[in-house]
C-alpha cells in the first residue's frame, strides 16, 4: 500500500489523538524554507482537509503566506471551511477577488458567508461582483439577515416537492436533476405557496412502492426554524428534539433553506467557549486571535476589576484602626472574602448554563432563587464549622473563631443570592449575562466578607 491510501488511524503524520505531529509540520515548513514545494506539497496531500486547515493553525503567522503558495492548489473550498476564522482571514487577505469567488463559489452558502462577513465592504462588493449570479444572490440574501441567525447559517440548496406528487415522482426527480444538492437528509414537502407542510426521510422513500402519495408517508410534525432566530436558540432546539436537519422559513413562512446538525454543532461548541471565556474576562480566547485584540479585550475587563478592588479596598479602610489593634483580622479576612467568591463563582456558572440552555424560565426562577438559597445556608454552615474549628486550633482565640464562623455564613448567603439574582437581573435587561455577571459577584462578596467579617469584629470587641 502506497503513503498516500494510508487510512488516518494509521498515518504517521498524525499521532495517537489525530493530531498533526510536531516532527510533521516541521518537516512541511522546512520544505518551505527551502524552496522545495513538491516535497512539501508530497507531505501535505494525503491529509484530510481538517487537517491541512490545522496544518495552518500550527504554522507561525509570517509563515503561512509561504506554506500557501507552495501548497496552492491543495488548499481548496474545503480547507477554508475547516479552518479557524482569524487564520482564515489571515490567507484571504492574501487572495485576489477573482479567488476568494472561486472558493466561495464551491461552498455551502453559510460556509460561503461565513469566509465573505468578515471582509471590508470593498473587498466584500469586489468579491460578490466576481461571482456567478445566482450564488452572489445567495450570498447577498444572507448578508442580509442579522449576524449569527438562523439566515446567515442555513444553506439554500434543498430538495423541496409537491405534497400530490407519489414516491415514483420523488425517484425520478432526484435521478434526473444533476443539479440538485447530494447532501441532504429528508426531503421537504411543501404546499403550492412553498410552505412547508412536512418532511420525508430518504429511508422511507427508498422502502415505500413508487405509487404512494408522498403526503401518505411524509411525517406532518415538523420544527420550523424562523429566518431571524438567533443561532443558540437554534442549538438549542435541535439538542431539545434530536434534530437532523430542519426548515427555515421567512415572515411570511415560506421555505427558504434549511440548516443541518453539522453546522449546529459547530455552533454548541463555540457558543459553550463563547460563555466560558466571557465568564473570564478574556474575549474570544483564540489562540490566533490578534495580539492587539488581546489585549484590548482584556484591558477593559482587568480595569473594571481594579475599579472593583479599589471598592473592596475602601470598606478594609473603615476598620483600620481595629485592624491595627488586632493583627490576626488582616489574617483571615482575605479567606472569608476568597471563599464567598468561589461559592459566587460556582452559582453563577450553573446560572448563567442553565439561561445558555434554557433550563431556567421565567416559571421557575423563584424556584431557583430559593433552592441556591438553601445550598448557600447549607454550605455557610459546613464552611463556618469547619473555619472556627480549624481557626480556634491555629489561634486559640474563641470570639476570633466565633466571628469568623459567621462572617463566612453571611457571606456564604450574600454569594447564593447575588449569583443568581445578578445574571437573572441582566438576561431580563438584555445583556449578556456571560459577559458582566462575574464583575458583580466578585464585588458584592468581597465588599460582603470585609464588611461582615470586620464589622463583626468590631462589635464583638476584638480590636478594643
Amino acid at each position: 500500500m502506497s503513503d498516500t491510501e494510508l487510512p488516518v488511524a494509521e498515518d504517521t503524520r498524525l499521532d495517537e489523538d489525530d493530531r498533526l505531529k510536531p516532527e510533521f509540520v516541521s518537516a512541511v515548513l522546512d520544505a518551505v524554507e527551502e524552496g522545495d514545494a513538491e516535497a512539501a506539497r508530497a507531505l501535505v496531500e494525503p491529509l484530510h482537509p481538517a487537517d491541512i486547515a490545522d496544518l495552518f493553525e500550527l504554522t507561525p503567522e509570517e509563515r503561512r503566506k509561504d506554506l500557501a503558495a507552495a501548497i496552492a492548489d491543495l488548499v481548496d473550498a474545503d480547507v477554508f471551511a475547516e479552518m479557524n476564522d482569524y487564520v482564515r482571514e489571515d490567507l484571504i487577505d492574501a487572495l485576489d477577488a477573482r479567488q476568494v469567488a472561486d472558493i466561495a463559489s464551491e461552498l455551502d452558502t453559510d460556509d460561503a458567508v461565513a469566509i465573505i462577513e468578515d471582509m471590508e465592504p470593498e473587498d466584500q462588493r469586489e468579491v460578490l461582483r466576481a461571482m456567478e449570479p445566482d450564488d452572489r444572490a445567495a450570498i447577498e440574501e444572507a448578508l442580509s439577515y442579522p449576524e449569527e441567525s438562523a439566515g446567515r447559517l442555513m444553506q439554500r440548496d434543498l430538495v423541496a416537492v409537491p405534497e400530490h406528487w407519489t414516491v415514483g415522482d420523488v425517484l425520478d426527480y432526484l435521478r434526473g436533476h444533476d443539479e440538485l444538492t447530494t447532501d441532504f437528509w429528508e426531503i421537504f414537502v411543501v404546499d403550492p405557496g412553498h410552505r412547508p407542510i412536512g418532511t420525508c426521510a430518504l429511508s422511507w422513500i427508498l422502502r415505500t412502492p413508487r405509487g404512494i402519495p408522498i403526503g401518505d408517508v411524509m411525517k406532518r410534525e415538523q420544527t420550523l426554524i424562523p429566518v431571524d432566530m438567533d443561532q443558540e436558540e437554534v442549538a438549542l432546539r435541535f439538542q431539545k428534539y434530536a434534530l437532523i436537519s430542519a426548515a427555515v422559513t421567512d415572515a411570511s413562512g415560506r421555505l427558504v433553506g434549511m440548516i443541518t446538525v453539522d453546522d449546529v454543532v459547530h455552533i454548541i461548541q463555540e457558543e459553550a467557549g463563547e460563555d466560558t471565556l466571557r465568564l473570564a474576562g478574556a474575549g474570544d480566547g483564540d489562540i490566533n486571535e490578534p495580539i492587539a485584540v488581546t489585549v484590548r479585550t482584556r484591558v477593559a475587563w482587568l480595569v473594571v476589576n481594579l475599579g472593583a478592588t479599589i471598592l473592596s479596598a475602601s470598606v478594609v479602610g473603615l476598620f483600620q484602626g481595629e485592624i491595627a489593634r488586632f493583627a490576626l483580622l488582616a489574617a483571615l479576612m482575605p479567606i472569608v472574602s476568597a471563599l464567598g467568591g468561589n461559592a459566587g463563582t460556582q452559582t453563577l456558572a450553573v446560572m448563567v448554563r442553565a439561561i445558555a440552555t434554557n433550563q431556567l424560565t421565567s416559571s421557575n426562577t423563584v424556584r431557583m432563587l430559593f433552592r441556591e438559597f438553601r445550598v448557600a445556608i447549607c454550605n455557610g454552615i459546613a464552611l463556618g464549622a469547619v473555619g472556627a474549628i480549624g481557626s480556634y486550633v491555629l489561634l486559640g482565640n474563641g470570639g476570633l473563631s466565633i466571628v469568623f464562623a459567621l462572617a463566612m455564613m453571611i457571606n456564604s448567603v450574600v454569594a447564593g443570592l447575588v449569583g443568581v439574582v445578578v445574571p437573572v437581573a441582566l438576561d431580563k435587561a438584555n445583556v449578556d449575562p456571560a459577559v458582566s455577571s462575574a464583575v458583580f459577584v466578585t464585588t458584592a462578596t468581597d465588599v460582603m466578607g470585609f464588611l461582615s467579617f470586620l464589622g463583626l469584629a468590631t462589635l464583638w470587641g476584638l480590636g478594643g
